[in-house]
């Protein structure tokens, strides 16, 4: 099981969240983009073997959203912090 550590709530099981996935920069001008780039924004991610930025909602808690930088080989928690904040 894994554990993330809400900045709100503490440490809290990943089934109380839903994993939206890798962090990906909006962008600017979304209307200037087109469908090929549009879908490349939507639906294309990295999946690299280190640490990933991913937003996950805390559905089943505080609700709200946060970043948590995780690595998808070992599943460990680097950091989590509200999605306001940068890392």
């Amino acid at each position: 099981m894994l554990l993330i550590d809400c900045p709100h709530c503490g440490p809290r099981s990943e089934h109380e969240f839903i994993g939206m996935g890798e962090a990906a920069e909006r962008p600017a001008e979304p209307a200037a983009l087109d469908d090929e780039a549009w879908g490349g924004y939507l639906y294309h991610r990295r999946n690299p073997d280190a640490p990933v930025l991913e937003h996950w909602w805390h559905v089943h808690g505080c609700r709200s959203w946060l970043q948590v930088q995780r690595d998808p080989h070992t599943q460990a928690i680097v950091a989590c912090q509200p999605c306001q904040e940068r890392p």
